[in-house]
């Protein structure tokens, strides 16, 4: 996940400084706030001559159109407008080469994009837009997630209330961009707030059912109609690599991955008519309750011997309730 520094987040230094040291730093983007003040490309100059680190460019306005000179004349690699204050519609003209997003705040149903869906990306604002060090509002977790059910292939970006440990649960849900602002010019040093955003996870306010895939949205089988087909059918439309297996009552009866069913079609190579389905359930896999925390899930997972791709996370009386998964967080890594 790309890390865009909020270059007006810093009150205290000159503008020169401020780049000159995330230039230092080796952050991946600039981010620059314009609410509504053409001059800001002003700055988008002076930038250009100091570095040449890409510019994702957030807008609010009204009238989109009075920007898209300006973009021609000064271009920058990412352009963003927000929704909400629309009132008319954002056409670019062909001479903008930058990739385009739209923001949208909390409240916002992300099903709005569908009218741009020809741009590249979404920014979802986490927080109050303008606000510095606003908390992360955990219902944008959810928004994240239906957004990439409804538009698979299209990026995610993120503004608002990004710590460390904020940082780690967007880069395990497939975000491909986050904004910083308050928290990297706060931290004792901006080198210090870039580790603690792209690596470590110092403390947890977060648990696990605030961003977890809850249990409708997972590849769920039950225990009374476990079949192969069911088992195959299941796997596949998760897209996961595995399914859970409940009982009537949602409690947990355990998993089947990918290697489980290859592991018993091995077994029953000489007759696959009569494969015992139920030997397929890993029954002791390992899981967590609901309200641990990221350290607690971290800690977890440091402890087995083996990779942990998905975890299933059940609630006190061991009823399951969704799952948590690891497969772009191994992405975004790579």
């Amino acid at each position: 996940m790309k890390i865009s520094a909020s270059i007006y987040s810093d009150k205290k230094r000159p503008l020169k400084e401020v780049i000159l040291d995330l230039v230092a730093h080796q952050v991946d983007l600039l981010h620059v706030d314009c609410n509504d003040d053409l001059s800001v490309f002003e700055d988008i100059a002076t930038i250009r001559t100091l570095c040449d680190l890409p510019i994702d460019l957030h807008i609010i306005t009204t009238h989109p159109s009075k920007y898209m000179e300006l973009l021609v004349k000064h271009p920058v690699e990412y352009v963003t407008f927000q929704y909400e204050d629309l009132q008319e519609e954002i056409i670019f003209p062909k001479e903008v080469v930058a990739k385009k997003g739209l923001a949208v705040i909390t409240p916002t149903d992300v099903t709005v994009f569908e009218k741009y869906a020809n741009f590249d990306f979404i920014l979802i604002m986490a927080t109050i837009p303008g606000q510095s060090g606003g908390v992360f509002d955990t219902y944008n977790f959810s928004k994240i997630r239906t957004f990439k059910k409804l538009f698979p292939s299209k990026s995610i970006h993120v503004d608002g209330g990004v710590n460390g440990e904020v940082s780690f649960i967007l880069r395990n849900m497939g975000v491909s961009s986050s904004v910083s602002g308050s928290y990297l010019f706060n931290e004792p040093s901006i080198g210090q707030a870039l580790m603690n955003l792209t690596k470590r996870n110092l403390e947890s306010h977060f648990i696990l059912k605030d961003f977890m895939v809850p249990i409708v949205e997972s590849p769920v089988v039950y225990e009374k109609d476990l079949s192969f087909q069911s088992i195959l059918k299941t796997i596949e439309l998760g897209q996961l690599g595995f399914c859970l297996v409940l009982g009537n009552n949602q409690e947990f009866v355990g998993l089947i991955s990918n290697a489980d069913v290859r592991k018993a079609l091995l077994r029953s190579l000489d007759n696959l008519n009569n494969i015992d389905v139920t030997t397929m359930i890993n029954k002791v896999a390992i899981g967590i309750e609901e309200n641990a925390t990221v350290n607690d899930m971290l800690q977890l997972i440091k402890k087995q011997s083996f990779p942990v791709t998905y975890l299933p996370v059940w609630d006190k009386n061991k009823n399951a309730v969704g799952i948590v998964t690891f497969v772009n967080l191994i992405r975004g890594e790579i």
